[in-house]
């Protein structure tokens, strides 16, 4: 396949792997890129920069395919050493960087100047087109479907890809609702030049969590996933279990609820505990509406070849359907 996003991020196939917490590590992130997509290493799994450092030597010594590293800048009360986070992968020599989050504007300066394609990751046209202005190369644009933070505007990828691609001059990838070749042929119907998954990616042979994990993604409907955290407006989508439906039961007290309330069930160190132990009932697990199309647990390889495949018969078919 060849679009622009190809073309910047030197890869077989426009297939980016979504930068999972506690999921986007080494094994995973080198499958992917072996297999033609491009694998990302999460700069926030990894508990220091010199952690980091190591996971991106150990993704190196895996695969010689590109990968990149997602760097998601979070506002917190004690950030992280997001600068110490970027020097290590700029001294690790990382070709791309998938942002999220706040605005990466204050890093786009030094990642341009070794060379990085900028691939930052948004919910609304409106921050896509901030990116845009600062600097990035390709907009990740995230649909309401999507695992993990939606935003706060609820738009599906139906209509915020379209909107994205007519709004912006950068190529777009779509993200969230993706699971298979169909869904990648709607994406690029829609004017996308790639596609981003990071759910459909968590059931895979080479995902770094516990089977019984990868099986309750697949036991799961597109009905089993839960919006937490709206009314502290941080909407976030993970999967129906006891610890989501204990978060909506304080929200929605008559009396409302402070993050302090729900801090020891959301915190990321249980949900890390939680996919480790395979127990997917004992904390939060981020998970996108897309469970519902997922019925195994291939390897990377094998998913990325069948979805490419699909992909091209499924356009060729919608071709032949609109021929005059």
């Amino acid at each position: 396949m060849k679009t622009r996003v190809t073309e910047l991020l030197k890869v077989r196939y426009p297939i980016v792997q979504g930068g999972m917490q506690w999921v986007g590590k080494a094994e995973l992130a080198s499958a992917v890129s072996n297999a033609g997509g491009i694998g990302m290493v999460t700069a926030l799994t990894q508990p220091t920069p010199e952690d980091l450092a190591r996971e991106i030597a150990r993704t190196r010594a895996l695969t010689d395919q590109p990968f990149g590293v997602n760097l998601t800048i979070l506002p917190t009360i004690n950030p992280p050493p997001y600068a110490d986070y970027l020097q290590a992968l700029l001294d690790g020599g990382v070709p791309v960087v998938e942002t999220a989050g706040n605005s990466p504007v204050e890093f786009i300066g030094r990642m341009k100047d070794h060379g990085i394609t900028i691939v930052h990751k948004c919910t609304t046209v409106r921050h896509a087109l901030s990116a845009e202005r600062n600097g990035v190369d390709i907009v990740s644009i995230d649909g309401f479907e999507c695992a993990g933070h939606p935003g706060e505007d609820d738009v599906p990828g139906l209509v915020l890809i379209p909107l994205a691609v007519r709004a912006l001059k950068i190529p777009v990838i779509a993200s969230g609702g993706i699971a298979d070749g169909r869904g990648m042929a709607a994406a690029l119907a829609l004017g996308a030049e790639g596609i981003n998954m990071g759910t459909r990616f968590f059931a895979t042979q080479e995902a770094p969590v516990h089977a019984h994990i990868k099986q309750a993604l697949v036991d799961a409907s597109e009905r089993d996933t839960r919006l937490v955290l709206r009314t502290l407006r941080n909407t976030t989508r993970v999967l129906r279990n006891a610890v989501s439906e204990e978060v909506l039961a304080l929200e929605n007290r008559p009396e409302g609820c402070q993050f302090e309330d729900l801090r020891h069930l959301v915190a990321g160190a249980r949900g890390r505990d939680a996919l480790a132990r395979g127990d997917a009932q004992g904390g939060s697990i981020a998970a996108g509406q897309v469970v519902g199309l997922i019925d195994d647990i291939p390897r990377c390889a094998d998913l990325i070849e069948r979805m490419v495949a699909d992909c091209r018969a499924h356009l060729a078919q919608a071709s032949r359907w609109a021929a005059p």
